[in-house]
This record gives structure tokens, sequence and C-alpha cells, in this order.
């Protein structure tokens, strides 16, 4: 059982940590929405509220449902599954698993009353959820086939669509109680070299058809399908979101599941190989129209992004007027009747002090329910130790989502109960996976650290049972470090650096994991939890406030030059000063003595004597790894100076990992 959550800034400064928030507080947002892997999503409006649910994979409960009003501050409602349970790999039995595999790339729908969501399920039938109340109760029915990455529209007369496939995708009617295909009615869509890719999302919009999808073609994008009757013809838009990465480059990726791990890349940044792609659009009821996407952040996992639609041709571009296709990271909310608090859906650090788990909690694959308690000792959490070989097949590991793009989670065990052979700890679940550990020996308790990438082991002998354990995360370096304390107060590193890795062998990022297993064989003891503490240095879209009236100086990135003012005219060179005028929306105007950084519908940068309007105003956007990128108003794209002739423009589309544009910038003071 889970408690529901629906955590206000308020709440957040009362008491836990404050978590990463996509809502800057003046009127902007600043992707991703969370910081923690969302993948696969899928987004519907019911009235004033829309409702969202992705994949979850193995881990137990899945499905959750968040809802929003103003699709940047979200709370959670529910999980429409509590478990899965087809077979031993479920329960992480007879050396058998599912990790990269349960429930995924599910469909949300509402219609007649109903919500529903179909979900894939690895060899085994679509399965499909229905509630008449997003919070529940969900009542799952196994369709008669799978459908790989559907999509499904109600359509106006009432009857039932599904589209589905890789590459070739095909289309069906469903039957009446939405289980199988109405026979004679499938057919191929598009064929392989349509471009259409997979993860469909399927839509009825003023009388036309519209899918969505995602395909990978010298980087991700978003190919979309439009016709005027459900059955087609489909004409092809080969890409209505491309190569948006908000500056992220690559990081090195799993090649080989099993030891000796080896790795391969990074790709070059001119692939955009992290590239927003699957996902939808949605209409606010304020008319505006919006699209969600994830996009690979290293090994942190998929996350989610909001983009604004700009409308053209008949065609839903994600982006902005002069800069289709592009996605801004930072930019102004969607409009609502009335401003919306700023909250968060989860709250990451738990006391266990709660008679339920917090919803951030899910089990890696099927728990054993009787091995586990929050009662048995009030205030902490109990994990009975079950015989495993190691920690990625330790039954009854509890887990939460690693959240970036810096965090340290730190654990207080009791480790008083355990037996000889229990090893009880603070896991990174990943491939390869990382544990800090307590280990009983017959008369001794020992910190053993092990990354399992380069198998690697490290035990120090400790007094005392009251241990804490910590692992410090850069997702942005792509690096961990543990350490660990026996006073809560001085910690001690142990072994070396963890290097994480994004791999699609599991399909998900990393994940903290609290664990307890006997490597004897046998039942051991058990392992108290008393908390988990995740601290977060950075949680909002901006690591360094803007500097709204200040003076500051512009330096282009691994440069020495930079923006200058020199006889009334911009140049490239020795950084000279900018007054940051504030212009509302975290928008900001550059001033060098009484003139401003003019830009004209063309991309060309100049000095003006003007002050105020928007072709001197630029949206002040960090990239995910702090350098500042400014967004001019008048082009929608932003201001570089080109690394070869020196130039100066507002012209690229958005920033290049390797900075091959000249967008970026360090500022100073």
């Amino acid at each position: 059982m889970l408690l529901p959550c629906a955590v206000s800034a308020t709440a957040l400064k009362g008491g836990a940590p404050a978590t990463w928030t996509p809502d800057n507080g003046n009127g902007t947002f600043t992707n991703p929405l969370f910081y923690d892997e969302f993948s696969d999503p899928d987004l519907i409006r019911v009235g004033d509220w829309f409702y969202l649910t992705g994949t979850t994979m193995h881990a137990m409960p899945g499905l959750p449902i968040l809802r929003s009003k103003d699709l940047v501050n979200w709370e959670f409602v529910a999980y429409a599954m509590d478990r899965l349970d087809l077979g031993p790999a479920y329960r992480l039995e007879d050396g058998k698993h599912i990790y990269g595999q349960g429930i995924w790339a599910p469909s949300l729908r509402y219609h007649a009353g109903k919500f529903y969501i179909f979900a894939n399920v690895n060899g085994q039938a679509t399965q499909m959820f229905t509630a008449t109340d997003p919070k529940g109760p969900w009542t799952r029915t196994p369709m008669k086939r799978g459908f790989h990455d559907l999509s499904v529209l109600f359509d106006d007369d009432g009857r039932a669509y599904v589209v589905w496939g890789h590459q070739t995708m095909r289309l069906a009617q469903l039957t009446d109680d939405l289980t199988d295909v109405v026979p004679g009615t499938e057919r191929v869509l598009f064929t392989k070299d349509a471009g259409m890719g997979e993860g469909a999302h399927f839509y009825k919009i003023d009388g036309k058809y519209y899918i969505i999808s995602a395909n990978y073609a010298g980087g991700f994008r978003m190919p979309a399908a439009r016709a005027d009757h459900v059955l087609g013809p489909y004409e092809v838009h080969q890409a209505i979101s491309l190569h948006e990465d908000f500056g992220m480059a690559s990081s090195k990726r799993l090649g080989s599941p099993e030891p000796p791990f080896e790795t391969w890349g990074p790709d070059p940044a001119a692939k955009h190989s992290l590239a927003l792609h699957q996902g939808g659009i949605v209409q606010t009821p304020a008319g505006e129209w919006w699209g969600f996407s994830m996009m690979d952040f290293n090994s942190v996992g998929r996350l989610l992004s909001l983009s604004p639609i700009t409308w053209k041709d008949g065609w839903p571009y994600f982006g902005l007027p002069g800069n289709l296709t592009r996605t801004p990271r930072t930019w102004v909310k969607p409009k609502t009747t009335t401003p919306q608090p700023v909250h968060v859906p989860f709250q990451r650090s738990d006391d266990f002090s709660t008679r339920q788990l917090q919803p951030i909690w899910q089990w890696n694959h099927v728990p054993v329910d009787d091995k586990w308690s929050l009662s048995e000792r009030p205030g902490f959490l109990r994990l009975h130790a079950l015989p495993a070989t190691s920690f990625y097949d330790a039954r009854n590991t509890l887990t939460q989502r690693a959240i970036g793009p810096m965090s340290t989670p730190t654990v207080l065990l009791d480790a008083s109960n355990l037996k000889p052979g229990d090893t009880a700890g603070l896991g990174l679940l990943n491939l390869p996976y990382a544990t800090l550990g307590v280990e009983k020996l017959a008369d001794e308790l020992n910190v053993v650290f092990h990354d399992q990438r380069l198998d690697q082991r490290v035990r120090v002998k400790v007094t005392g049972t009251r241990i804490w354990l910590r692992a410090d995360c850069d997702f942005l370096t792509e690096l961990a470090r543990f350490s660990y304390s026996v006073d809560g107060t001085t910690f001690t590193p142990i072994g070396n650096e963890v290097v994480m890795l994004y791999q699609t062998f599991t399909f998900q990022g990393v994940r903290y994991g609290l664990f307890n297993y006997n490597t004897t064989g046998a039942e051991g003891g058990f392992a108290d939890f008393d908390s988990i503490d995740v601290n977060q240095p950075y949680t909002h879209g901006l690591m360094r406030p803007i500097p709204y009236g200040q003076s500051i100086w512009l330096t282009s990135f691994r440069a020495t030059t930079g923006l200058a003012a020199s006889d009334g005219r911009l140049t490239s060179g020795i950084p000279t000063r900018f007054v940051i005028a504030d212009r509302k929306v975290g928008r900001v105007a550059l001033r060098a003595g009484r003139r401003f950084v003019t830009v004209d519908k063309d991309g060309g940068v100049m000095l003006m004597a003007r002050q105020s309007g928007t072709a001197q105003t630029f949206q002040w956007i960090e990239t995910p790894t702090g350098e500042l990128v400014l967004m001019s108003l008048t082009t929608n794209r932003f201001l570089r100076i080109d690394p070869q002739t020196g130039d100066i423009r507002a012209d690229s589309p958005g920033p290049m990992p390797d900075n091959s544009d000249g967008a970026r910038f360090i500022w100073s003071q």
C-alpha cells in the first residue's frame, strides 16, 4: 500500500530537503519536468486536469498516474498496477528475471466516463487497465494479443482503433470489449521505409487523423502522419521535432550485459543521439497546444520535457516560429485560469514513520510481502534477508529513481540483527551496479564496497551497528563516490569512483536501492533502515540566479574571448561589461553604455540606442551543464559567436553539445 503524495513548496521548506521543480517561480519553467526517469510518456486532458503515465518496466507497483492543471506542477494520484506476477521471472525466482521487461509504452485514454491504460508486456498479451476514477480501483484485463508500442483512438462514431508496430506500423479496429481486433480490419499502415518508427500517439484533431511517432535516423526525431480518414491514405512528415538535446552530450554506453562489460561511444555531438523523441501533443483549456516527449539523459535515465507547439501548414511542430522542431529548455508556462502553486509529485527523503510506503518507492520485481515491514519496528523499514547470490538477484530490494543533476542519498542502517552471510545497505541499481553494504561475518561486521563493472571489492571492519552509508552521484560527469560513517558526521570514502552508464538492456536509469540478502543459500536476519535523506544541490533550472541590474562579462565557453562592445558596435574580443536589464518572465536585455544588444529579423546583431522591445530581449537559459545561452525573442534562436570567423549572430537553432556553434557563454561579475 502506498500513500498519496502531493508535496508543496511549503512542505519542502518545512522539513524534507528541496527537490527538483521545473517551475522557476517567475512565470517560466525549465525542462525536464522531472529530473528523474519518466519514460515513454502518455498524457491526456480530462476537463481542467491533465493526466500522465509512463513506463515502469520491472518496478512494482507500476504505471504511476500524475495530474496537473498547468502541465508544469504535478501531483501523484495513484499507481494503476500494484503488481504484475506472471511467473517466477517476475519474482526473481529460479535465477530468472524481467529486467528490461515488464510494463512499458502505455497508451492512456479517457472515453465515456472511463479511464484506460493499454500497456505492453514482453512475451505476453497487452494488458488493459480501466477505472472510473484515476485514484482507482483499477481493473486489469489481458487482451487477446500483444501490440508493440500501441496507441488507441476512440473515434467520434464510437469505434476504437489501435495503431502499433516498429517501423512497419499496423492499424486495426478493436472489438467492442477492446480486447481483440475485429476480423478483417488489420492492415499495414506504414511500411518500414516510410520513416514512422515506433511509439505511436494517435489523435483526431479538427476532423483529421494524426499519428506522432519516434524514429532514429542519424539522431532521434519525431515523424508525424495525417489523413482525412482513419484508414488513410496518410501523408508522412519526417520530423516535427528534430535534434533537440538542450546541448547535452552523450556519454559512454554499455555494449555487453555481462562481464567484462564492454562500452562504446560516446557518439559525436553532431549525431544528436540524446534528442527528444517519443511523445505526443495536448491542448489546454485556454486553447494552447503543447508537446511532451522524452530524451535519454545518460545514466539518470529517460527524462520528460514540455514543448510549445506551433501549427504550420497543418502540422504540429515542436518549437517556436522561426525555429521549428527545436524546443527551448526554458519557456513561459502554459496559460491557466488561476495561477498554480509550485509543487512536486514525490517526497524523496523518508524517515519511515508512516504506516505505508511513500509513493516514491517501488520494489525491484514482485516483493515477498511477509519479509518486509514498517510495523515490526515503528519508524524503521525492516528488510528480512532472503537467499541471493548478488545484489542483482536480491529479492525485496526497495528502490526509487535517482534524481539529477546531482544528488546524494544517505542511509542510516541498524545492522545489529544481521546474521552470518547477510549483506544489507545502499545500492545504485543499474547494469552494471555498485553497492555499499554492511556484511555480517561470524564474529564481525564489515563495510563492503562492490563495483560490479570492475569486479572490485573493498572491505573495512567496523565497530558499532549504527552505520551511515552515502553515495555522491553526479549525473553530469556520470561518476559516483561511496562513503560511510559511524557517527553520522565524519564520512570516509571507500573504493574507487563508480562510472555510471546508461544502457538499453534494462531500459532504466540508475535507481537507489535499499537491500538485504544472504549468500549462504538460506534466509538470514533482518536489517532496520532508520532513514534515507536525498540531498540535491541544484533544484531549479538555473544553477546561478539571473544577475538583474548587475554588470557581467560574457566569455565564450572554453575560450578567453567573448562579447565585446567597442566604438558603438559589437565584436568578438576581450569581453567588456554589459548591464543586465530585467525584462520580466526570466528575460533580459544587455546594455553597453546607452546602447542595447539588438537582433534584427534575419539574425543580425548590433548595438542600438533603443531601450526596450522584442529586438532587445533574450530568454536567459542555462544548458543542463550550467553554461549560459541567450535566445533572441526576435528569431527564437540563440546568440552566438562563430568560433571560426568571430561573426556575431542570433541564428543558432540550439546549443551544440561540443559548442561548435559558439552559443555557450560563461558569465562573470
